[in-house]
């Protein structure tokens, strides 16, 4: 799982380098601000490829004395980061747009300019399509946040393109400074939306309420010899889902017969949730609670 996700942080910074290269062309092929603004939005992507590499390395270290739950958290600041730097990238724009606005300058359409940029925008969209599905297949943050983020960029510079196939149309080159600001106030709201949603990684959110659900069926269908399981609580950290909760059993049950259901329990959550770590707090009898607490069936 971790190779894999490596080798893509890897091809991503080369695909983000090539996509820079061919949209920087396209500008100075055109002198479109549009263009620039998205060559601009580009370089951020290299900066943010190399960030997820970074963060996914990081993140696949094992867990030492000062870190003892592991490294998977990495990933999360690595696309808060690339929420910033969207939102940084965002600032240049306009600033550039504002600029061309008080100062213009003379665009010239290209077909070499637009053809790269074309290009560049097919390949951001396959790579976006492929991050995500392998991010979320192996669980990492950083590569789905860039594939969201190159998402992004393919709507931008669909925007960018229909905006200058306008500007060829009526001759309105305001149009194009026009453009580049809508650029930049989508990413803005891009870069913002995944900054809030990595912070929730950040801090400790818990499963979906679906996954939740499927949590607590494994742990009723794998529980036979207990009494209930109460206070199950959820988090994730990356790769990681931690899963904790209370097993109430027989107060005359043994330690080994109790132990046994908790292996039983916890082969089950490993297989059903995928890169999962539990904890389990075995309660007697007496501790038993029915509010919110799953109730098995006694034999």
């Amino acid at each position: 799982m971790f190779a894999q996700s490596s080798r893509l942080a890897v091809f991503n910074i080369a695909i983000a380098l090539l996509v820079v290269a061919l949209k920087y062309v396209a500008y100075l092929e055109t002198a479109s601000v549009a263009l620039y603004s998205d060559a601009l939005e580009s370089i951020v992507n290299v900066l943010t490829a190399i960030a997820a590499a970074g963060a996914v390395h990081w993140s696949a270290r094992p867990p030492d004395r000062h870190h003892q739950f592991g490294h998977h958290k990495a990933e999360y600041f690595s696309a808060v980061l690339e929420g910033v730097l969207i939102v940084l990238a965002a600032g240049m724009i306009i600033r550039a747009a504002v600029i061309a606005l008080r100062e213009p300058s003379l665009m010239h359409l290209s077909a070499i300019g637009i053809g790269l940029n074309i290009a560049a925008t097919v390949i951001n969209a396959g790579w976006a399509w492929l991050l995500i599905s392998k991010g979320r297949e192996n669980r990492s943050p950083a590569l789905v946040a860039d594939g969201w983020h190159l998402l992004t960029d393919v709507a931008t510079s669909g925007a960018v393109l229909v905006g200058l196939g306008f500007v060829a149309i009526t001759g309105w080159q305001k149009l194009d400074v026009l453009m580049a600001l809508a650029v930049a106030f989508y990413i803005l709201w891009a870069g913002g939306r995944l900054i809030r949603e990595s912070m929730s990684g950040l801090m400790d959110e818990a499963v979906t309420s679906e996954v939740a659900r499927h949590i607590r069926g494994v742990i009723t269908t794998n529980a036979d010899g207990a009494i209930e399981a109460h206070d199950i609580k959820t988090r994730i950290a990356g790769r990681v889902t931690f899963i904790e909760f209370h097993l109430v059993v027989p107060g005359k049950m043994t330690v080994a017969a109790a132990h046994v259901i908790c292996d039983r329990i916890e082969a089950a959550l490993k297989t059903a949730i995928v890169g999962s770590e539990i904890v389990i707090h075995i309660e007697p009898e007496g501790e038993a609670i029915r509010k919110g607490a799953v109730v098995f069936r006694r034999h």
